[in-house]
């Protein structure tokens, strides 16, 4: 039996890579090619709220944005109510839809103005039809003196949440911290089948805690900048070796910040990737310049999807 239960797991463990012709599309482009440059994307539950972050294109702004659908259209996008103020990215919404964790560099005291270190906040509601809460610092043991970001939470309320804490296995480390007696647990750096001496971030923990994506920068299977990877857990509780997810959905540019819609069965992340080619056979007039620079695929943060069963 044992030995079935292994070749079960290694089969699912192996069944995304075998994805050849996966079709990586564009998400939402009337409304993504409006802003120069963004990142990272979140649907609630009841696919009915979208929240992104858009860019300054050295990063020197960052907002988080919000989209609606109603009665079936989505909504022009929005800067989200609790947003526009500091630098905040990497909304995430809980399984339930009840919570919104973020990343800010807001003050916790709200008299004040001055911007601090990046930590992870979040907002709450009674029902996915509710009001928000005003903003909350999720506080220690999760945020410390240095740099919380991406949070994901499970359905048991466990958190994962990349840090440059000083425990980390080299550069920035994923984390994860349980929910145990209506409080986080000392958060720990995952097992070596995730993390390396190298920088691991932007992680998404699926709610049954059965695998987590995230990414890998410059690793010696990736396509040449960061890539995402993905890690099944087995029934020990232990995370396997961490695993490409391909090259028919990474590129050779920098791809991270996943988001998994469970109910569709869609990978959303974000890629740098760029599908313009110099074309020395003929000079080319202004209009076709713009028109290759303003392209979705332009070397610019974009969001990007395909679907995929994991």
């Amino acid at each position: 039996m044992k030995k079935i239960s292994i070749l079960l797991f290694f089969v699912i463990s192996i069944s995304v890579f075998s994805q050849e012709n996966a079709e990586v599309r564009s998400v939402f482009p009337e409304i993504i090619s409006q802003l120069p440059t963004v990142r990272d994307f979140t649907i609630s539950p009841d696919q009915n709220e979208i929240y992104f972050t858009a860019q300054g294109y050295l990063g020197e702004l960052s907002t988080i944005i919000k989209v609606t659908k109603e009665n079936g259209v989505w909504s022009k996008p929005e800067v989200a109510p609790f947003s526009g103020q500091y630098t905040d990215l990497e909304a995430m919404f809980s399984p339930d839809g009840l919570k919104l964790f973020f990343v800010s560099n807001r003050p916790i005291d709200n008299t004040k103005s001055e911007a601090k270190d990046q930590d992870i906040w979040y907002i709450e509601r009674a029902t996915t039809s509710g009001s928000w809460s005003t903003p909350k610092n999720i506080g220690s043991p999760i945020n410390t003196s240095g740099d919380e970001f991406y949070p994901s939470i499970a359905s048991n309320g466990n958190l994962y949440f990349t840090s440059t804490a000083e425990t980390s296995k080299g550069k920035d480390d994923i984390f994860m911290s349980t929910w145990e007696n209506e409080k986080y647990s000392p958060p720990i750096s995952l097992s070596e089948a995730v993390n390396s001496p190298g920088y691991e971030y932007n992680s998404y923990i699926s709610p049954d805690e059965s695998f987590l994506i995230f990414g890998g920068y410059q690793r010696k299977d990736g396509l040449g900048s960061g890539d995402l990877y993905i890690s099944y857990k087995d029934k020990e509780g232990k995370w396997g070796a961490a695993k490409n997810l391909s090259k028919e959905i990474n590129s050779k540019k920098m791809d991270y910040c996943p988001f998994y819609d469970h109910k569709t069965q869609t990978l959303y992340f974000t890629s740098k990737r760029s599908n313009i080619k110099q074309d020395v056979t003929q000079p080319k007039n202004l209009e076709q310049l713009l028109k290759l620079l303003n392209a979705y695929e332009n070397g610019l943060s974009k969001i990007y999807s395909t679907s995929i069963k994991l």
